[in-house]
């Protein structure tokens, strides 16, 4: 192979590493901020079941994790 053909190729190699790496890295935020928004969700739920069962919103908060503010718009 000659120099410059091999420096295209290691060229072209490394901006494919480079693209691999950023579209995996990606792919890992979106599906941890997914996780993140889906346990939101499921404490909002069993927020609202508390609510409905008459539990006391401080007892609500410690569960769920969800503020006072939250809590209380759910009513």
């Amino acid at each position: 192979m000659k120099p410059k053909e091999r420096t295209f190729y290691e060229d072209s190699l490394k901006d494919y590493w480079d693209l691999k790496s950023s579209m995996e890295t990606y792919f890992k935020e979106g599906k941890a901020e997914g996780i993140a928004e889906g346990k939101k969700e499921q404490n909002i739920e069993i927020a609202k079941s508390a609510l409905k069962n008459g539990l006391d919103v401080a007892l609500i908060q410690k569960l769920t994790g969800l503020s006072k503010d939250e809590i209380e718009q759910l009513k």
